[in-house]
């Protein structure tokens, strides 16, 4: 029950900043929705996975229970799916609170549409705010991905490990997996 509230929070926190996907996601069945959000994951992680959906008054509509702990959505055009710490760590961030002690992992395997690697709260790319677009990834959350010795450049070759929103409590790794199409 925990994780379905912390699954609600992240997504009224994103329904806030992305009323573009909501336009977006209102246009695909559920079926086509849960296909395109399941592609976030691996065969095997998917399988398994919840699949939830924003509704245009905010409210999370599952699609399908999850038995393994993960949680696959569709966030504007980007394709995600979370373990539960990911999912809390997301609503740190969107909710502006420290972020939970704790490893998480998410899976982005369609790869993204880009996000500011030095702003968490940027929504577009601008002169200075130095827009990174990674191909399939991998993000790891929590104080022992900030040990694990990516570069921490501002402007780092998305096709390597690296770190996003470096020196902030976001700070998070990114780590490819393929790369960008």
């Amino acid at each position: 029950m925990r994780a379905l509230r912390t699954v609600f929070a992240v997504a009224v926190s994103l329904l806030v900043i992305g009323t573009t996907a909501k336009a977006q996601q209102g246009k695909v069945s559920d079926s086509e929705y849960s296909t395109r959000a399941l592609s976030a994951a691996p065969e095997s992680v998917a399988k398994e996975a919840a699949v939830v959906r924003m509704e245009e008054d905010g409210s999370m509509r599952t699609l399908r229970a999850g038995k393994n702990g993960f949680t696959c959505m569709v966030v504007g055009t980007d394709k995600m799916c979370n373990d539960a710490n990911s999912m809390e760590f997301i609503n740190a961030l969107m909710t502006h609170v420290p972020p939970p002690d704790k490893v998480g992992i998410s899976y982005m395997l369609a790869g993204d549409e880009g996000a500011s690697n030095t702003d968490p709260y940027a929504t577009g790319k601008t002169a200075d705010n130095h827009w990174i677009v990674t191909g399939p990834h991998i993000m790891v959350f929590g104080p022992p991905s900030k040990t694990l010795g990516y570069t921490r450049a501002k402007d780092p070759d998305p096709g390597k490990p690296y770190m996003m929103w470096a020196g902030t409590p976001y700070e998070h790794a990114m780590i490819p997996v393929a790369p960008a199409k």
